[in-house]
């Protein structure tokens, strides 16, 4: 008789990833996932005492793919918000079920858009912002919360709805409300 082989947790968060990529967050249960492991539910099961904590695992890893994805820009530039928005464009095109997985599933329910931006995952990406600006704090999430909630229109609407991509014509407007997110920030301090 062979041996068994051992299903880690590391691979059930992994396959549990993949479904959620490939197919959304809706369907990852413990018979998706041993099926796609080719093992019985009891690893799964064993590993992760309720479908939800393997859930928010999964949210954490693809939390963090959506980071790296977002802060991996074409090139330096002093304008890293506008990189910035338009990786997250670029992430509902090509990973829809992971972006709606991340800001579709009401894990933010309760959470303000002030405590939002706080998020310590979001710190990096403000850093980067701020020494990219050379500018203070408050304006720097002034910029961002508005580039963000443009971004994210732009991204719910390719993310479900298939809409055409047109690159040029997203990129121009990102410019647009980037330059009038840094005039309305500038106006603030006066």
């Amino acid at each position: 008789m062979p041996p068994k082989s051992k299903i880690t947790k590391d691979m059930i968060v992994d396959t549990a990833f993949e479904i959620a990529r490939s197919e959304g967050f809706e369907t990852i249960n413990a018979r998706t996932v041993s099926e796609k492991l080719h093992c019985s539910t009891q690893p799964v099961m064993y590993h992760f005492s309720t479908i939800e904590a393997l859930k928010k695992t999964v949210y954490a890893k693809a939390d963090r793919y959506h980071s790296e994805y977002l802060m991996h820009l074409e090139k330096p530039q002093k304008d890293i918000i506008l990189g910035i928005g338009w990786n997250y464009i670029r992430f509902a095109m090509e990973e829809p079920h992971l972006f709606r997985f991340l800001f579709q599933s009401n894990v933010f329910k309760g959470t303000t858009l002030p405590e939002l931006i706080d998020a310590q995952e979001l710190a990096p990406i403000i850093s980067a912002m701020q020494e990219a600006m050379g500018c203070g704090m408050a304006q720097v999430k002034e910029i961002f919360l508005s580039i963000f909630l443009f971004a994210h229109g732009y991204a719910s609407i390719i993310a479900n709805n298939s809409l055409a991509y047109e690159e040029e014509l997203i990129k121009t407007h990102l410019k647009r409300a980037y330059h009038g997110a840094i005039l309305a920030a500038q106006e603030d301090i006066k």
